[in-house]
């Protein structure tokens, strides 16, 4: 699998997870967070005499956040699971076949890969699937399962499998004063905890359950789960000189950059600063005005896929709206755009194979267009943060960043799809000059971003038609390939209805998705300093749609006019 010796987070945590001790991995993306967990828990499984069978049950359940990142890590283990296929790996997600998943479960599954709305809903509902022996429960990339609302499904789990800590009769957290969800859903699952637990032996292996939780940021939520789902935890972070050491009396031991703590103090030790980046990434940005945006981004990959060497491109877009619109553009949009040339005569402007992916595609089209990008060795995937999180995809090159990630956690995790396991990787970061601040951000975080040298590549390009000139001392606004290049777009897209009302799809969603930025970052993306019509022309359309425009003004007006009147009810916050 191409490892020849382990990498740093391997050699610290793997030792660790081989004594049997509850561990939080903190550690960046591409570093082989998954062979830490994997790797033990198969070195273990293949070593008990006489050879475990399907009939035992689960031993090891892992639960991730996203479909992709479940196939991601089942893929690994059949590899690795090649030369024990005694040792029988599965996996359970939305979209599948629930019947089919419950029929498996029925024969045996031995390590479990799962999301964690399918998996509550087969441990309420699946009586076949049995979990007597289980040994291990990981949670891969935590922050990100917890991000996506699902703390109450995961705390559920815990206490249906008989993993949460500090939990009393009564069903309240001591220490934290927390009682379990009364949603109906949760209400449910809770009442049947106890039936689950008699049919099934209580859930309860004989042997000492481990519960590890790997994530590439820390937060509040994550450290919130770290103490009702571990027991005497090692926390290993990116700068620990680990030496191991015997828990102490107190049996509250932590180890956090080489030296102890108790656990009660492990939420001032894992704080939201713990981003790493690895050191192979160059981090870049490139400042665009929104009416020039869409130019510059063909440009920008109409260049990389030019370069004689293979590339593998991620652009990530803030909604699936815009997903789409940008994968119907790109793969149909012909150059030069001259309608008295003869068909012949154009040519598709970049020529890549292009993939798009986010949540709102079918699970069959997802899990197709996952494995396809992957196996290729130059192609392009335009895709919302569904990709974001976890998804080792083999050899991309560049990371675009077309829409700000928001909070700095999601760049970390964008960024982190690239320069994995020791290769080079580049980021590149769409900015308006408005937004520059966010710079300030990002270099408590993630450190300093260079500015991309764009006006140089712009020049590289020839311009149909034109003679020859100095361009160095043209502003990006009106240089002539820039200008040339947005003309011929919006003549493209004007003709096209169906590219037309994708265009407009996207301008709207993309408006909303702006507005919804929180916390200190709407000072710096504020919707009212933004030129409706240059957003258009972003889309490449030749006027702003002036009843979806009109209309969304109106409702952010309305909606700070409530505010200011003392604020929203949840219901009509939510409608919103």
């Amino acid at each position: 699998m191409g490892f020849k010796v382990p990498t740093q987070i391997q050699a610290r945590a793997i030792p660790i997870i081989l004594s049997g001790r509850d561990m939080l991995i903190n550690s960046a993306t591409g570093t082989g967070k998954t062979m830490v967990y994997i790797a033990p828990i198969i070195n273990y499984l293949q070593s008990i005499n006489p050879r475990i069978s399907r009939s035992d049950g689960t031993y090891a359940l892992v639960v991730v956040p996203t479909q992709e990142l479940c196939m991601q890590v089942y893929n690994v283990l059949q590899k690795l699971l090649h030369r024990f296929h005694w040792i029988v790996p599965g996996y359970l997600m939305g979209g599948e076949n629930r019947a089919k998943e419950k029929a498996r479960l029925r024969k045996g599954i031995s390590i479990l890969v799962a999301t964690p709305g399918r998996l509550l809903d087969h441990l309420n509902h699946t009586a076949s699937f049995s979990y007597v022996n289980l040994r291990w429960v990981i949670f891969d990339e935590a922050d990100r399962i917890l991000e996506l609302g699902l703390t109450e499904d995961i705390k559920t789990i815990l206490h249906l499998l008989g993993s949460r800590q500090n939990m009393n009769d009564s069903g309240q957290n001591e220490g934290l004063g927390e009682k379990p969800s009364i949603n109906k859903r949760h209400k449910v699952a809770w009442k049947n905890a106890s039936i689950s637990k008699e049919n099934k032996g209580a859930s309860i292996s004989p042997h000492k359950r481990q519960n590890l939780l790997l994530s590439a940021t820390l937060s509040d939520k994550v450290n919130h789960l770290a103490r009702i789902s571990l027991e005497n935890p090692v926390l290993i972070g990116p700068n620990d000189k680990f030496s191991a050491k015997q828990p102490s009396q107190s049996g509250q031991l932590v180890l956090h950059n080489g030296r102890e703590s108790n656990q009660s103090d492990m939420s001032t030790s894992c704080t939201t600063e713990d981003y790493n980046l690895p050191s192979e990434l160059t981090q870049r940005y490139v400042r665009v005005s929104c009416g020039s945006r869409l130019p510059v981004l063909l440009s920008i990959l109409k260049n990389l896929f030019e370069q004689p060497a293979p590339q593998k491109v991620v652009v990530f877009f803030s909604t699936c709206d815009t997903v789409d619109f940008h994968y119907s553009l790109f793969s149909d949009f012909q150059w030069p755009s001259d309608s008295q040339l003869a068909p012949d005569q154009k040519e598709t402007f970049l020529k890549c194979k292009i993939f798009r992916l986010h949540g709102k595609m079918d699970h069959n089209a997802r899990k197709t267009t996952f494995n396809d990008f992957s196996s290729e060795k130059s192609a392009l995937l335009l895709c919302t943060d569904v990709a974001a999180r976890g998804l080792d995809i083999p050899r991309v090159k560049c990371i675009i960043q077309y829409d700000s990630p928001g909070e700095a956690t999601e760049y970390v995790h964008r960024v982190g799809r690239t320069a994995r396991l020791g290769e080079k990787g580049e980021a590149l970061l769409f900015l308006q000059p408005v937004e520059s601040e966010y710079l300030d951000i990002l270099l408590k975080h993630c450190g300093s971003l260079e500015e991309f040298p764009l006006i140089k590549i712009l020049n590289r390009f020839p311009l149909h038609g034109r003679k020859h000139q100095n361009r160095n001392m043209v502003s990006l606004d009106s240089h002539p390939w820039i200008s040339s290049l947005q003309k011929a777009l919006e003549s493209f897209i004007a003709t096209e209805p169906e590219m037309t009302l994708l265009a407009k799809d996207g301008f709207c969603s993309w408006l909303r998705a702006y507005a919804a930025h929180r916390g200190e970052l709407k000072r710096m993306f504020v919707v009212k300093k933004l030129h409706l019509g240059h957003v258009a022309k972003s889309f490449g359309l030749k006027e702003q749609p002036t009843s979806i425009g009109g209309s969304f003004l109106m409702q952010v007006k309305k909606r700070k006019k409530y505010e200011k009147r003392g604020g929203l009810s949840k219901r009509k916050r939510f409608a919103t």
